[in-house]
């Protein structure tokens, strides 16, 4: 068995799911970092806790102005969480925007981008720079809604007619795996993961037009 890395859109807790059921018995299990108040989720909330999945919690960039200890401390999550995965094949899933996609969170972020918001290397540059050597491939992931973004109870309730999905598998060039700590590295890591997102937001674009069907 080998180890993946995967990253992916994120518009709705649903994703996690549909993630789930995608690749359920064709790859090892999806292992996904949480945000901490998913925890709270009615049912699916302590299923993610008895499976181990690793939660982080974020920090307000107010928090971390008063609170300067707390800054990197989703990446020494990152970092346990790896330390364990070593041992047994798993598929680490990463979502790099860091939360859902809204309209206001890309306005206030100013993204460069139309259906995307700013990708975070951060978590996938440690992952990669922890388990490099051992992750098999990296897997792309797009989510449309054709429909547009479900809530996670529509998704449960079987009011989503329509999922496209698409699954780009890519190799781990050795270029990819370095230290984060080394500006020269987190830039040119920001870079390739940047490219990664503009040709997704492209996709995005087509499959809201019909083009990429």
């Amino acid at each position: 068995k080998d180890w993946y890395l995967i990253i992916a859109n994120h518009q709705s807790w649903a994703d996690i799911l549909i993630l789930q059921n995608i690749f359920n018995r064709k790859i090892p299990f999806i292992k996904f970092f949480l945000k901490k108040e998913l925890l709270y989720v009615p049912f699916m909330g302590l299923c993610w806790w008895a499976l181990d999945f690793p939660f982080m919690k974020r920090y307000s960039k107010k928090l971390l102005q008063k609170r300067p200890e707390l800054q990197g401390k989703d990446i020494e999550t990152t970092r346990k969480a790896c330390a364990k995965f070593r041992f047994k094949p798993v598929s680490i899933m990463n979502f790099v925007e860091g939360t859902r996609f809204t309209q206001d969170k890309h306005d206030r972020q100013q993204s460069p981008f139309r259906h995307l918001l700013k990708p975070k290397a951060g978590g996938t540059a440690f992952v990669l720079g922890a388990m490099g050597e051992q992750l098999h491939k990296l897997l792309d992931v797009t989510i449309h809604y054709p429909g547009g973004i479900p809530t996670f109870w529509d998704y449960i309730s079987g009011k989503v007619h329509a999922i496209t999905v698409n699954i780009k598998v890519l190799p781990i060039a050795k270029e990819l795996i370095g230290d984060y700590h080394d500006q020269a590295y987190r830039e040119r890591f920001q870079q390739w993961l940047n490219q990664l997102w503009l040709e997704k937001d492209q996709q995005l674009a087509r499959l809201e037009t019909g083009a990429g069907k």
